[in-house]
């Protein structure tokens, strides 16, 4: 029997590509593949790339370079560029860097074992369709041992069209799993261990799959669903827009327990000015209405945002708005970023704010958001929270897990309670975990 190829998979981005990139090593099991950490023992690396950020196709020529030792070292060694960036630019990619053998786009990895035979056979290999299968239906099932948190991607692609956003081009159009192939795939998932399922999405929850009694339904009724598998403990979803924060959802937030108290909901803006001009089609009053009404049905609910700041035409006075909503809000955690131009996007085409008052902005912002994450911390202290135990920390007897608000805590427990919930009060904040101690 020959000894197992390695794989080597370097994951960009959000949790969308973390899911993909485990479901890619699933699909490249079958054909003699193991995992490997170690990029210089692989015998395949793929870079599974995310287009949102600036520069993002940049630093994956800079990654490739960087593998320029290895490819030396080991001739045979076979190179790949999969994800959003592969989508966007895989032909410039291929032609511009010679090193690549394989380029293979979010919608269609689950061809990858046959795009590596024909690299194997000694031919490059290109698929960046939007194809009509669903990939789910041709990938392997699942194989790997579980850990006591999974994601599960519902839903991909968006409709919204924001001016500054790539995915409608590089994810392509909305499109929603059906129920049952959901809920089999979570079954099994809590019955290899997981115990935390966050259900994923471009817009999660504008989910709307095909229900087994022939109707079509919501993100809030795929969460009853979960809701009723025996052994799972909770349930989370990202990404959303809150045009899609439907009455059902927002009921869920206060009705069903396994449903944490946490929720990410992106804004980019506290200006209304701002917000029409990135097509956001919603207003900062708005949003702050579905937030009232979350928290009339939660009232711990914690919340998470992203903001962009520096997008064309952006005032100090739009920007002044935005401070203001973040004050309103109070988030537990948000991510920030200055506006940077996607190519193809509405955006790009307008005048950017200059950079230096950018970035002063994008330094106040994150000054506040930073301040009201310690606040958030701050406040636990003392109190009682309910912690899934997901690993070994640091020191020997110690135990790292997430509270229900998504914060990490680590306690003194025995191995006994890995993949539990267990009640812990906190007895120390600090800006990225909590310490807490069993009850």
């Amino acid at each position: 029997m020959s000894a197992p190829k390695k794989l080597h998979i370097k994951t960009y981005g959000c949790q969308m590509n973390v899911y993909d990139s485990e479901r890619m090593a699933e699909a490249m099991g079958p054909e003699g593949y193991e995992v490997t950490d170690r990029p210089e023992e692989a015998d395949l690396i793929l870079l599974n790339t995310c287009h949102i950020r600036e520069k993002a196709a940049e630093k994956v020529y800079s990654d490739l370079g960087r593998l320029r030792p290895l490819r030396e070292a080991n001739p045979n060694l076979k190179i790949g560029v999969a994800g959003c960036v592969a989508q966007a630019e895989g032909a410039e990619i291929m032609a511009r860097q010679p090193l690549v053998d394989l380029i293979v786009g979010p919608q269609t990895y689950h061809r990858l074992p046959a795009m590596m035979r024909k690299v194997d056979a000694g031919e490059k290999a290109l698929d960046t369709e939007m194809p009509e299968e669903d990939k789910f239906d041709l990938l392997p099932k699942l194989r790997s041992a579980a850990r006591p948190t999974a994601f599960l991607t519902v839903q991909e692609g968006c409709d919204k069209f924001c001016a500054f956003c790539v995915v409608p081009y590089t994810r392509g159009a909305e499109v929603s799993r059906p129920v049952e192939r959901l809920l089999g795939e979570a079954r099994d998932l809590v019955a290899r261990g997981v115990r935390e399922i966050t259900l994923l999405g471009q817009n999660v929850n504008g989910y709307h799959g095909a229900g087994p009694d022939g109707r079509t339904w919501s993100l809030a009724d795929l969460i009853w669903a979960l809701d009723g598998i025996e052994g799972l403990a909770r349930i989370r979803f990202t990404t959303s827009h809150p045009n899609d924060m439907s009455d059902d959802l927002i009921a869920a937030h206060g009705r069903c327990a396994k449903l944490m108290p946490y929720l990410h909901l992106p804004v980019q803006s506290g200006s209304d000015r701002i917000l029409k001009a990135m097509n956001r089609k919603h207003t900062a009053a708005e949003y702050l209405a579905i937030l009232e009404r979350l928290r009339a049905v939660r009232p711990d609910l914690a919340m998470s945002g992203d903001f962009i700041v520096g997008f064309p035409g952006e005032t100090e006075a739009d920007f002044e708005a935005t401070m203001d909503l973040v004050r309103q809000v109070h988030y537990a955690a948000a991510y920030s970023f200055r506006y940077s131009a996607r190519p193809g996007t509405p955006a790009a085409e307008k005048e950017d704010v200059p950079q230096d008052i950018a970035v002063e902005r994008l330094h106040r912002l994150q000054t506040l958001i930073t301040q009201q994450q310690h606040e958030t911390q701050n406040a636990m202290v003392g109190r009682e929270t309910e912690v899934l135990f997901e690993k070994a920390g640091r020191n020997p007897g110690q135990l790292i897990g997430k509270s229900e608000y998504l914060q990490a805590v680590h306690a003194d427990a025995p191995d006994t309670l890995l993949g539990q919930v267990a009640r812990v009060r906190i007895v120390e904040a600090k800006t990225n975990s909590l310490a807490g101690v069993l009850i």
